[in-house]
């Protein structure tokens, strides 16, 4: 199958054919000779193309594929050490008390139908974002304004200091070309247009020729979606430029590529359900977990994992030990970080009553140390994650039963039991949503656990003025010296290893530096595709 979609999508790309018995060449390998290629073939994973097509309120943007849209222009965009930088805005304002941001945009902006991009353009957008989608949360914003041509001032239902890391992912679309069929055919004011969508197969993009920023080095950029395999064969036979891959195939050698490694915070790691088993949850069901809900447990489980070891045997040595889902960010708390002490762990386990039993594995009350791990069925990575897991806590005597389950059941499940989970965001609401009680609610979304000092944190964190200033308060919230989620506080989630991004590119195709990759093997790689070149 991955063969006949790679002929299909591969049909008209400007990217160098390969395979035995081709006779001649194409224009893209003579202008690739001449050293005058302006187009790159690019390989994404099927998950990375957008279902909805490319309209930020079903998607675009966010979930899969966070980046500052390639079609769209934004209002800001995440600069390479995570902070704040400017696209379409030149200005922008917050009132004291965190309810009002006023943005200024450039006057010089078109749509690619020739209409001019203002103010109202940038109001509709959020207002219709805000009632429609259900990707985006839109909960903070009460409405937006547009006070003239180039002004617009967003009203806010609560005080929301990180507003400028949601700017960063909303691409604006046209008012008045916006409708039911714009995911297919959009009109924005980007680096890139969408000339061509086969769905399942491939997008082309080309290079905005009205763009009012620095004009794309790469003129045209064919996408395609193929899975992991297929990818690979696309690689071998030299009809692609740039493809994901995974750990596996790694340590391949194949003639005219070399292997790219790119930094992330798309990490991996488990709930620890911190409240006792037979706790009443929502809906009536019953949530929580005897074993895990003992901090000494957590604590333990914690210590006594050697993440470096873990990135060896099943990463291949592509990643970084996790220690929090705001690793590598400004808002991280560097208490987070914990030796690996097998010893410590012991201590603490035996200090909670669960001591040495038959064949190894702890006892307490006649119970045993032991807990079911669950992992996505069908995810190799989290499957061997979870493997390593239950191989390393053996060695203190907590016995670990892995199982493989759907999505339809995991997220019920993981109020019980510990599920295998991948994160990973530019934004500190990152940290909010897996740690913070959720609204009306008596613990966390994704897992048993209530801290009001910790929500507090957060709260204040979001009604800070200055988004800069609030990266404090979100350190705080994850450890201030007596409270927090690290290690030496609750613990109510077990972090274990970020993983590289992997890419087989093309010798001689240069790709421009890039940002921390966040959760999602995806359109993260082609974020800055217009500053890369052929050497």
């Amino acid at each position: 199958m991955a063969a006949v979609v790679l002929a299909a999508a591969l049909e008209g790309c400007a990217g160098p054919a390969g395979g035995a018995g081709q006779q001649g060449k194409t224009a893209a390998q003579e202008g690739a000779a001449a050293g005058a290629r302006e187009d790159v073939t690019v390989v994404m994973g099927p998950s990375s193309e957008p279902e909805a097509g490319f309209d930020p309120a079903y998607g675009w943007g966010a979930g899969e594929h966070v980046h500052e849209p390639l079609i769209q222009s934004t209002l800001t965009v995440t600069t390479p050490d995570l902070n704040i930088g400017y696209d379409l805005a030149t200005k922008m304002e917050v009132s004291e008390d965190g309810m009002a941001w006023t943005v200024a945009i450039r006057d010089d902006v078109f749509f690619t139908d020739g209409e001019k991009l203002t103010a109202k353009d940038v109001a509709f957008t959020y207002n219709m974002m805000r009632d429609t989608s259900l990707v985006h949360d839109f909960t903070m914003l009460e409405k937006a304004e547009a006070v003239d041509d180039f002004t617009v001032v967003f009203t806010m239902a609560r005080p929301y200091s990180i507003w400028p890391y949601t700017m960063a992912v909303v691409g604006i679309v046209p008012e008045h070309g916006y409708g039911p069929d714009y995911g297919g055919h959009p009109v924005g004011s980007g680096r890139y247009v969408l000339k061509q969508w086969d769905k399942g197969q491939q997008v082309i993009l080309e290079a905005n020729p009205g763009y009012y920023g620095e004009k794309p080095k790469m003129k045209k950029v064919n996408i395609l979606f193929m899975e992991e395999d297929g990818a690979f064969a696309a690689v071998r036979s030299g009809q692609v430029d740039l493809a994901y891959t995974a750990a596996p195939y790694a340590e391949e050698d194949i003639a005219g590529f070399e292997l790219l490694a790119f930094e992330s915070v798309d990490n991996r790691g488990f709930n620890l359900p911190a409240a006792p088993a037979g706790t009443a949850g929502e809906g009536g069901e019953f949530i929580g977990n005897d074993f895990t809900s003992d901090v000494r447990v957590r604590r333990a489980i914690h210590l006594a994992i050697d993440r470096e070891a873990m990135i060896q045997h099943v990463l291949g040595g592509y990643g970084s030990p996790a220690y929090s889902v705001c690793d590598k960010m400004p808002w991280y708390n560097e208490a987070a970080e914990a030796p690996f002490d097998l010893e410590e762990a012991g201590r603490l386990l035996d200090e909670a009553g669960w001591l040495a039993g038959a064949g190894g594995i702890r006892e307490k009350g006649g119970e045993k140390a032991a807990f079911s791990l669950l992992y996505p069925a069908g995810d190799s990575v989290r499957q061997a994650l979870a493997a390593d897991t239950a191989n390393q806590l053996k060695k203190i005597g907590i016995d670990v039963k892995i199982e493989g389950v759907g999505w339809d059941t995991a997220y019920s499940r993981a109020q019980r039991e510990p599920l295998m989970w991948g994160w990973g965001a530019h934004t500190p609401m990152e940290l909010y949503n897996i740690y913070h009680t959720a609204p009306g609610k008596g613990y966390a979304k994704y897992s048993p656990y209530a801290n009001p000092a910790v929500d507090r944190y957060m709260d204040d964190a979001l009604a800070c003025s200055d988004w800069e200033g609030s990266y404090e308060l979100w350190k705080k919230a994850q450890w201030d010296g007596e409270e927090g989620i690290t290690w030496q506080g609750d613990l109510p989630w077990i972090w274990l290893v970020n993983i590289d991004h992997l890419y087989w590119s093309r010798n001689g195709l240069k790709v421009a530096k890039q940002k921390l990759h966040p959760h999602g093997h995806g359109w993260s790689v082609v974020n800055n595709v217009d500053q890369w070149e052929w050497e």
